[in-house]
């Protein structure tokens, strides 16, 4: 039996990381939670389950996950973040997976709860992750706050059975202030990144990424909150790109 390592990135998740690290003790031979000086219960619940906990001031989610991995003991590495947990058939897959590692990288499906109800249609199901990996020749990458596992060139993956649970947004009004929150970051992110936009994809943009998660990805079958839900990708995609219209707006009036 191979060795493993579960790392978690927390910040005020006294509600959620009980919940994580139960769902990982049978598979996790070091469970790491890389902290950034939550002001709630996270830490003292974190380490009465077993857990390794560190401090470090938050930077970005790309840069803290990296941490979380360099910090684990173990080149095998499940990178979980604290609203989720692994459901009994992926935690079985993995701990078959641990008899003997023979992939470099492990993906697995993540099925969304909101408002009380899985999702298993639209753009949030499967929403195949790679989690599981060795960090030799994988690190975390992509634009803040969408972080990607990026791997070397030609590393195989296989795929795992099972889903990671994602324990999201428990009502609409906290989804709507999210998106606010996130659609900052992300412009933000590919305004330094030297990314652009313009008015049509203000527009048009939003139009497409609601209809493609209610009608070509199924949404619909969720009932209203497959509805409620394309409805907010389709807001965060136009925050997104207005605010970074506006930056580049402001940028080349100076």
């Amino acid at each position: 039996m191979e060795k493993l390592s579960v790392v978690i990135i927390t910040y005020n998740e006294e509600k959620n990381i009980a919940r994580c690290i139960d769902s990982v003790h049978s598979v996790a031979d070091e469970i790491l939670v890389l902290d950034s000086y939550s002001t709630d219960q996270t830490a003292a619940i974190a380490e009465s389950l077993g857990a390794t906990v560190k401090q470090e001031v938050f930077t970005g989610f790309i840069q803290k996950k990296n941490k979380a991995v360099e910090l684990a003991s173990n080149d095998y590495v499940l990178s979980l973040d604290a609203d989720e947990a692994l459901d009994p058939v992926l935690a079985d897959s993995i701990r078959r997976a641990k008899e003997h590692f023979t992939s470099p990288a492990y993906r697995m499906n993540r099925c969304t709860n909101y408002c009380g109800q899985f999702i298993r249609h639209g753009s949030w199901y499967p929403d195949a992750k790679i989690r599981l990996f060795n960090r030799k020749i994988a690190h975390w990458g992509g634009i803040n706050p969408h972080d990607k596992i990026v791997l070397q060139e030609n590393s195989a993956v296989t795929h795992l059975k099972g889903d990671i649970l994602h324990y999201s947004y428990h009502t609409i009004a906290e989804h709507t202030a999210q998106n606010n929150k996130l659609s900052s970051v992300a412009a933000e992110s590919l305004f330094d990144s030297g990314k652009k936009t313009n008015l049509f994809k203000v527009f048009v943009n939003p139009c497409w990424a609601f209809f493609q998660s209610y009608f070509l990805r199924a949404g619909f079958l969720d009932g209203l909150f497959g509805w409620v839900i394309a409805v907010q990708i389709s807001h965060m995609t136009f925050l997104k790109h207005l605010k970074l219209y506006l930056l580049l707006k402001s940028a080349n009036s100076r």
